[in-house]
């Protein structure tokens, strides 16, 4: 049976720091395209970010792009994101989610992973 979990989320005040962890039981993340996708009050849910860990290549979405790190730890099996400066705008409840390299079509849609987190909550206060 596969899970993941991710944790890490809280509450912080703008332009602080979060490093958010997922961790899988039943799955290795070897060869794996492993995302972070988060969903705001009242909003769809976006892709923030995503790493292969085949490669080691990684998307970042615009709005996130110089202050959140993706990364993949294989000796762990963990997948990280670091956020840093932290906004207001960036509250929301984040998913990791996962999914076999190459098995996907569009690896920013929700519809192309297997395997999801059940989500930490990120509030930003200002």
């Amino acid at each position: 049976d596969v899970q993941l979990q991710a944790s890490g989320g809280g509450l912080v005040q703008t332009g602080g720091s979060l490093r958010l962890s997922c961790a899988a039981s039943g799955y290795f993340f070897d060869d794996s395209n492993i995302a972070w996708f988060r969903q705001a009050p009242g909003k769809g849910r976006e892709a923030v970010s995503y790493i292969n860990s085949n490669d080691g290549s990684t998307y970042y979405l615009d709005s996130v792009k110089g202050r959140f790190t993706i990364s993949y730890d294989s000796a762990k099996n963990m997948v990280y994101l670091q956020m840093n400066n932290l906004k207001p705008e960036d509250t929301a409840v984040y998913y990791c989610a996962a999914v076999v390299s190459g098995d996907y079509d569009d690896p920013l849609a929700e519809y192309s992973y297997d395997y999801w987190g059940q989500g930490t909550l990120v509030t930003v206060s200002s």
